[in-house]
């Protein structure tokens, strides 16, 4: 019984080491530089982030994007006319993209990018055509357009920064 009980006591030292160790681990990540965005159509790129104290444990970003979509009205006897109404594109991501990291612990965020999707082609009245959104119109996309985006950088799962970004908001985002 006393042998038991040691050997529990043991086990639960070690796990709670193990728990410290991974909590000290993630305090002493620290942002020397925030990535920076670009928008351009539909897409968004991030890049130039740093960060420090990562230790031997990969890293990683996802870059997800988010925007609207914008589509052309024909009518029966071919007349163009813009819609009226912009549509909610699909999200895009790049993806979890693996940060290179140097020996020291460092890591740098290269340009990664996201692109928004047309999403399945909406009604004429969805997009505003002829007014009531007479069916007899055809629904042609126009513009897509990345609007806002989000970086999420990860380490053994666990979330360790985020940023949002807007169109003509600030390049180096917003912490979340």
């Amino acid at each position: 019984m006393k042998h038991t009980k040691s050997l529990l006591m043991a086990i639960v030292a070690c796990i709670a080491a193990v728990a410290f160790g991974t909590t000290s681990a993630f305090a002493a990540v620290t942002v020397k530089a925030d990535p920076t965005i670009a928008f351009s159509a539909a897409s968004a790129t991030v890049s130039g982030g740093n960060f420090s104290g990562l230790g031997n444990i990969p890293i990683f970003g996802n870059l997800t994007v988010s925007g609207v979509a914008t589509y052309n009205c024909f009518n029966p006897s071919g007349n163009f006319v813009p819609g009226q109404n912009p549509v909610q594109a699909q999200s895009g991501s790049s993806g979890p993209v693996l940060l290179p990291t140097s020996k020291n612990g460092r890591a740098t965020v290269p340009d990664i990018t996201a692109t928004v999707q047309a999403p399945p082609t909406p009604t004429a009245k969805q997009v505003g055509c002829g007014g009531g959104g007479s069916t007899a119109w055809t629904v042609v996309l126009d513009t897509l357009l990345a609007t806002s985006a989000q970086f999420v950088v990860t380490q053994e799962g666990a979330t360790l920064f985020c940023w949002n970004y807007a169109v003509g908001g600030s390049p180096t985002g917003t912490r979340c």
